[in-house]
């Protein structure tokens, strides 16, 4: 494999950190785009040195880990998800040495680095690929999957429905077909050969020597192909991915294994592995159902698609963690819903073509929501408190929005609007020569929304969110705790515990765009007074009736169970 000069980097000057193996159960992640974060040397692409920069405003967040994108060599035909190289860094974003400064000065702030790892294919451009294709016995002949025509594995879905026709295309140089999951320029690599498991297994050392935190492992559930199946989730697969945690927790422990696999619950939660041993294969995995009925479950006034989906939810093993979103730099998928609700959510909330792509929508979460505060709070208020570590989408924060005119999924990928200044304050280049051009309509604008307006302004929603951020870290039952949701006497209100030794978090939520009254059945707890941890405010005891609260249209409450003194003075 092609490896770059090493960078010498004792990390002496990284803080020394205690075992913490639950840290990601705690944490708050934020997805940010390298390329679309800051641009450090003025040519109008953002850049690693750039990023670096505004770590003191992610501190300052308080987000817990940095999730960062494909930032390999790449052609860019797919934001980076085609990779020519994976242990490159791709020249306009910096160099080996700038991330290992950049990790270097997360770890200094308190803050993990995770980073994606495409594990299940590679660019057209990967020398890999274009040894195999000009060289059939050569050393890398067996890299990927050839066949002689395209009748194989016909039972395995096509997942670019827009754009592909086949997962199957014919190579003019090597006279064959060669297998693609994903687009025509991705070969999916061929794990059964043993030298592309060891290539891989050797690149993502590669990268946690350099002192990452762990990865996210994108589209593992198609890494083997077998006729007669869909390709998807072979035990094959699974016995691969065990493989590489047992290797990872053996020589680099505390490191997170997140899997991208975009599937029902039923079907993740192998990816966790041993259930009896508290998970063997990934430490965490995309609750992918979760994120489109969050907009069904708001849109439709119930809270019957969230409960539902929950409730249908497996339990996970002790040492695992759900990863839950509500946006990222993807299209917001609807692969997991139904057809007739893959209409709704199309009619509700992509009216105009353009704002779909593939078989999802490619908006961002203010647009969406039509740059409704309250419904972006409940939003965001969910995300941080139903079961699973919450992953934030940079920009979304100061409530950013998307341009739908640029092609495929970059709609949600435009620079981060920092200043009211010359390119939102992502760049000093002409702007001409931005990537991709920054948002300039009168609602989501730079001008109007950025980062320096919000922190100006104690109302924004980035301080809303600040707030929320320090509140669940102050509560262990979110990230720690078990969920139970309670019986509501009203459909529109979803109301739920999360509890964790002597942390109890009652949580209240009107999907209504009314205010609606609730009456929860909380006898169990008579005597206690909630307390609104937004606030501090105690509200009436428990007592043996039903407790009446009120709640404002899409309006959440966040409530500590707190224990009160007996008149013996003993806690109740």
């Amino acid at each position: 494999m092609t490896v770059n000069e090493p960078v010498p980097d004792t990390f002496e000057d990284t803080p020394a950190r205690d075992r913490d193996p639950e840290w990601f159960k705690r944490a708050v992640f934020y997805e940010v785009l390298v390329r679309s974060f800051q641009d450090s040397n003025g040519d109008g692409i953002g850049d690693l040195k750039g990023l670096t920069a505004k770590l003191d405003y992610l501190q300052w967040l308080g987000v817990d880990c940095l999730w960062l994108p494909p930032f390999f060599k790449s052609p860019l035909r797919d934001g980076g998800y085609d990779v020519a190289d994976y242990t490159a860094v791709l020249p306009d974003f910096g160099d080996l040495a700038d991330f290992v400064e950049f990790a270097d000065a997360a770890h200094q702030r308190g803050m993990r680095v995770i980073i994606d790892f495409v594990m299940n294919h590679t660019s057209d451009e990967h020398p890999w690929f274009q040894e195999s294709r000009k060289d059939p016995d050569g050393p890398y002949g067996d890299y990927y999957v050839w066949a002689d025509d395209d009748k194989q594995f016909q039972d395995a879905r096509i997942i670019f429905v827009d754009t592909e026709a086949s997962n199957w295309t014919y190579d003019p140089v090597r006279g064959q077909y060669y297998f693609h999951r994903f687009f025509s320029h991705q070969p999916d690599l061929n794990y059964e050969n043993p030298r592309v498991q060891e290539e891989i297994l050797a690149a993502l050392k590669f990268w946690l020597d350099l002192g990452i935190d762990g990865f996210r492992l994108d589209a593992v559930p198609y890494l083997y192909a077998a006729e007669g199946t869909n390709c998807e989730n072979l035990p094959a697969s699974h016995a691969f991915l065990k493989r590489v945690r047992k290797e990872i927790d053996t020589q680099y422990p505390d490191t997170v294994l997140l899997a991208e696999a975009n599937q029902w619950p039923e079907d993740v939660v192998d990816y966790f592995g041993d259930y009896a041993a508290g998970g063997d294969e990934c430490h965490m995995a995309f609750h992918f159902p979760v994120m489109p009925r969050i907009f069904m479950a708001v849109r439709r006034e119930s809270r019957y698609p969230v409960s539902e989906i929950l409730a249908k939810t497996p339990a996970i093993p002790s040492g695992c963690q759900w990863g839950i979103f509500l946006r990222n730099h993807d299209e917001l998928t609807l692969e997991m819903v139904t057809d007739e609700e893959r209409d709704y959510m199309w009619a509700e909330y992509a009216k105009d073509p353009r704002m779909r792509a593939n078989i999802g929508i490619r908006r961002r979460l203010a647009p969406l929501l039509d740059n409704d505060r309250n419904q972006i709070e409940l939003f965001t208020a969910l995300l941080l408190a139903l079961p699973g570590s919450p992953v934030m989408y940079y920009g979304d924060e100061i409530g950013m929005g998307d341009n739908i005119w640029l092609g495929d999924r970059d709609a949600v990928r435009t620079p981060m609007q920092w200043t009211p200044d010359r390119n939102a304050g992502f760049s000093s280049s002409d702007p001409g020569r931005l990537f991709l051009p920054t948002i300039m309509d009168p609602v989501y604008g730079y001008q109007v929304t950025n980062v320096e307006a919000s922190m100006a302004s104690p109302s924004s929603l980035l301080h809303w969110t600040r707030r929320m951020i320090e509140i669940r870290k102050q509560n262990p039952a979110f990230g720690l705790g078990t969920y139970t949701e309670l019986p509501s006497s009203n459909p529109a209100v979803l109301a739920f515990l999360r509890e964790y030794e002597d942390d109890l978090v009652l949580c209240v939520n009107n999907f209504s765009r009314f205010a609606q009254p609730t009456e929860l059945d909380l006898r169990e707890f008579d005597g206690r007074h909630p307390v609104e941890l937004f606030g501090g405010v105690r509200f009436p005891a428990i007592g043996e009736l039903p407790y009446l609260l009120t709640l404002g249209g899409h309006g959440f409450y966040w409530f500590r169970l707190t224990r009160v003194a007996s008149r013996t003075g003993r806690r109740l």
